[in-house]
Order: C-alpha cells, then sequence, then structure tokens
C-alpha cells in the first residue's frame, strides 16, 4: 500500500535544494506527485505532494529530517488519498491597484464569508510605470460552491473594488 505526504520546505536559497530533495524522495521508493515552489526575499519555499510506500514512509521522514544539517526545514504530514466529491466551481481572481494595507485580510474575508476556498494565490508588489508608485497584484484560483448567491458574491467583490480603489476581475476558470 501506498500513502501520500505533503511536505513542507524553507532554506536558505542556493542551486541544487530541489536536487538534494527529489535525490532523497527518490532514494526511499518516493514519487514526486505534484508542488509549487518559490524564491522570496532569499528564501526558498515550497510545498509538495509525494507518494511512497507504507514500509518506507518513516524511513524517508527520517532521512529528510536529516537535511536539517543543510539547513532545510522540512515538514512532513500525512493526507488521505481519497478526495470527495467536489460541488464547487473554480474561478479565477485577478486584482490590480495601488498597494495599501489589508488588501489581502479585506478579500480573504468577504472570500470566507461566502464559503470560498482559495486554492492558489499568487500576490507581488512592483513599480508603476507611470507614476513609479507601488502596485499590488494578486492572481487566485478559488473554488465557489455551486450554492453560492453569485450576485451577492459579485456585489461584495465590487465594493471591495470600489472601497479600495482597484481593479477586481472574477472570471470561470477553463
Amino acid at each position: 500500500m501506498k500513502e501520500q505526504l505533503i511536505l513542507t520546505i524553507l532554506a536558505d536559497d542556493r542551486p541544487g535544494l530541489v536536487e538534494t530533495i527529489s535525490e532523497r524522495i527518490s532514494r526511499y521508493g518516493g514519487s514526486w506527485l505534484e508542488s509549487r515552489m518559490s524564491r522570496l526575499s532569499g528564501k526558498f519555499a515550497g510545498i509538495l505532494r509525494i507518494e511512497v510506500a507504507d514500509e518506507r514512509m518513516d524511513e524517508l521522514a527520517h532521512a529528510l529530517d536529516k537535511l536539517r544539517a543543510d539547513g532545510l526545514r522540512i515538514q512532513v504530514e500525512t493526507t488521505s488519498v481519497a478526495e470527495t466529491i467536489d460541488t464547487r466551481e473554480t474561478f479565477l481572481l485577478e486584482l490590480v491597484g495601488q498597494d495599501r494595507p489589508d488588501i489581502v485580510r479585506t478579500l480573504a474575508t468577504t472570500l470566507a464569508q461566502f464559503r470560498v476556498n482559495v486554492e492558489s494565490l499568487e500576490t507581488e508588489c512592483s513599480s508603476a510605470a507611470m507614476s513609479g508608485e507601488t502596485l499590488f497584484q494578486a492572481k487566485a484560483q478559488l473554488r465557489i460552491p455551486s450554492d453560492t448567491d453569485r450576485d451577492a458574491l459579485h456585489g461584495a467583490l465590487e465594493k471591495i473594488a470600489a472601497d479600495l480603489l482597484v481593479d477586481l476581475d472574477l472570471k470561470p476558470s477553463d
């Protein structure tokens, strides 16, 4: 029988980190299923899902923990392979506007009120071309329950856009 594990990784960024992690997973018969990894302010941050035989799981977890000596902090969690039937629809949200405190909190609070699940979120700040002011950009993949009042959700998002003076677009995912 196989077990799926979720690994979260944090380390000072340097070449070879992904190779080190993948080598360790492979050495213990694990399969790399999916991942999201990024470099942020000189740090490497990642989350990945792997699969490994039950009898090798503890060995692999111990081997990954030994990477702490090399500066990698790896958290290992087991996960259920079985997924429930999801009656949510996938949407993409894009937001652009002048940076200000509480943009993410305001958006997240509203989404939570409508039971919307944030499946992925990417944000960045950059310099606006003409004014040089800090521009905040966000892209999110959302799962919205099929019984959600879409008009009420759109109204709440439009209020956020007006209050924060940002452009906000929500559209069904392809």
